[in-house]
């Protein structure tokens, strides 16, 4: 997003929009509850979002830093500047990137990175066993995963690795889940006008078993792999007529799913097909044996 304007004022700075803004600087809430929108941290690493803007109010507040305010406010203490020096830089005058490349530089070195040592078809007698327990079919997922094995900390594992549009892997194994960088969406574009979409990739390869029947092009696909990037996929979700939403249903989920339903009558919600349940993958696990069926008849 551009905010670039040859005369910012501090009114002009103060009404924009402290959510797009921080999209702008790569920033995604973690989640969304009303007009609350929660995001760790940029001023820090945390693990448990304690950010938060108001949206309504165009407000943020930082629990863990005890400081809130406007943007011009957000401004200065993200870039430790003068309110002048912001003001240049909304007017795309002057760059101020510097401190935010040193605080990815110090995030890389605090974070080891996870380095892709092999990609092989999924054969590991342990993940095939983990699949059966997460009732997906082998050749279902050795059709979208492959076998990964990374190294971390100087030692090497393997898991299952689901592939996103940018050459990233999504990995899980029975112990641990995590991310080959660079994160991001993963796509099938088949030529439908519907499209159906998930959070994670065990909800995906659930779903292509409960659907094996239909035909390869009777539907797109969106993984979001991590609910985040809900605005990333929407140009993509939003060029079909039809968006079916398989969101999970803890509270994060369900606001991305009602936030959805806001934006346009294009988004149906169908996770009311496993209510009592985590996501897709718990119900088929825990549950939809006996239901698959009615899920069939609806998608043909």
């Amino acid at each position: 997003m551009n905010f670039s304007n040859n005369n910012f004022s501090i009114e002009q700075a103060k009404a924009i929009d402290l959510v797009d803004y921080l999209k702008s600087l790569g920033f995604e809430p973690e989640k969304i509850r009303h007009n609350d929108y929660w995001y760790l941290s940029p001023f820090r690493d945390e693990k448990e979002a304690s950010f938060k803007i108001n949206r309504r109010l165009n407000r943020w507040y930082d629990h863990g830093f005890g400081k809130g305010g406007n943007l011009i406010d957000f401004g200065i203490e993200y870039y430790k500047c003068s309110i002048p020096e912001l003001l240049r830089n909304l007017s795309g005058n002057l760059s101020l990137q510097q401190p935010l490349l040193s605080s990815l530089e110090n995030s890389v070195q605090q974070e080891p990175k996870i380095k892709i040592v092999e990609v092989n078809t999924l054969t590991s007698y342990s993940l095939l066993r983990y699949l059966e327990q997460r009732t997906i079919p082998v050749a279902i997922a050795q059709q979208f995963c492959k076998e990964v094995h990374y190294s971390l900390n100087d030692n090497t594992y393997y898991g299952i690795g689901f592939k996103n549009d940018l050459g990233g892997y999504e990995i899980r194994n029975p112990y641990f889940k995590t991310t080959a960088s660079p994160k991001g969406i993963t796509t099938f574009e088949n030529g439908s006008n519907e499209v159906v979409v998930f959070e994670g990739f065990f909800d995906y390869l659930s779903f292509k078993a409960m659907t094996k029947n239909l035909p390869e092009n009777s539907q797109d696909f969106v993984i979001l792999n991590s609910v985040s990037f809900f605005e990333r996929a929407r140009p993509f979700m939003e060029n079909h007529e039809t968006i079916r939403l398989y969101f999970d249903q803890d509270e994060t989920g369900q606001s991305y799913t009602k936030r959805a339903l806001s934006l346009s009558t294009k988004y149906k919600d169908e996770s009311t097909l496993y209510r009592n349940y985590k996501d897709l993958n718990d119900w088929s696990v825990n549950f939809g044996k006996s239901k698959k069926n009615n899920l069939r008849h609806k998608n043909s």
